[in-house]
């Protein structure tokens, strides 16, 4: 198939990266090939953009720390990049506002010949008027399609009652679409056919299944280096460096935010 007459998307990864791992950056690599491999889409970019302070998870070192280790991760990547808008609000930010944010800059970077104040007004408002399930958005204006990527973990913490508000599960995967990449242990497609927004959008997820499973976390990674141990192969050697020169992740990082209520927890209690 000729690459005109593929779609392009760029991948969007949202999380702590805590610090972040190899598997982070392999779900990127997986994601490419399982998307490139259908003969539909061509990946021409990949995000990762760090959650903010004020998510108020137990253990989450400060952004400035978890931006630059993740900058440094990507250093010799050519398509993976890391993007300070979420982490450098005051605010937690909903998942799906960060979404829409960057599948705004999309599109008015596709026509930056024009102001780009009114531009970005117009496009915004005319997303903002689209119905559910309009991924073929990209295809009238020719800006590259917007897909968050994640874990099964992810996926499946839809259903936990309260962290998710059902019209952002509807947009993330209705007006977007998901690439999830499967974890040991985990069935994606068992959940989606027991939620019913998920089976209703099933065809925009996209499940990637990880035959040479890996289970890094970067709970287990904090665990090691708490404990003085070695996370070489685990995480790329100039982040064990930062980790080492910053003297990141002790016992004492661990118990931050140990009695802060979950950011989008604490927004359904008010």
């Amino acid at each position: 198939m000729a690459s005109s007459n593929l779609t392009k998307v760029v991948l969007l990864a949202c999380g702590s990266f805590n610090p972040i791992t190899n598997m982070h950056l392999r779900m990127f690599e997986l994601a490419r090939d399982h998307l490139e491999d259908t003969g539909q889409f061509t990946v021409v970019k990949g995000i990762i953009s760090p959650v903010g302070d004020a998510y108020k998870k137990q253990g989450l070192i400060e952004a400035s720390h978890r931006l630059e280790m993740a900058r440094l991760a990507t250093e010799d990547s050519q398509w993976i990049t890391v993007d300070s808008w979420e982490c450098d609000q005051s605010e937690w930010m909903e998942t799906a506002k960060v979404v829409q944010h960057h599948h705004n800059k999309l599109l008015v970077a596709e026509d930056n010949t024009d102001d780009v104040d009114s531009v970005s007004a117009a496009k915004k408002r005319r997303v903002e008027e689209k119905p559910l399930d309009s991924s073929g958005e990209h295809e009238k204006n020719g800006s590259p399609r917007l897909m968050l990527l994640c874990g099964a973990d992810v996926l499946e913490s839809f259903g936990i009652p309260n962290l998710w508000k059902s019209e952002d599960i509807m947009e993330i995967v209705g007006r977007y679409g998901v690439v999830c990449v499967t974890r040991s242990g985990t069935d994606p497609l068992k959940f989606i056919q027991q939620c019913d927004v998920l089976w209703q959008f099933r065809n925009n997820i996209h499940i990637v299944h990880e035959w040479v499973t890996n289970d890094i976390s970067a709970t287990h990674v904090r665990r090691e280096l708490r404990r003085c141990r070695s996370v070489r192969y685990l995480l790329p050697d100039d982040v064990i460096a930062y980790i080492q020169q910053h003297k990141l992740y002790s016992s004492e990082s661990e118990e931050r935010n140990l009695n802060e209520v979950l950011a989008p927890l604490y927004q359904r209690l008010i």
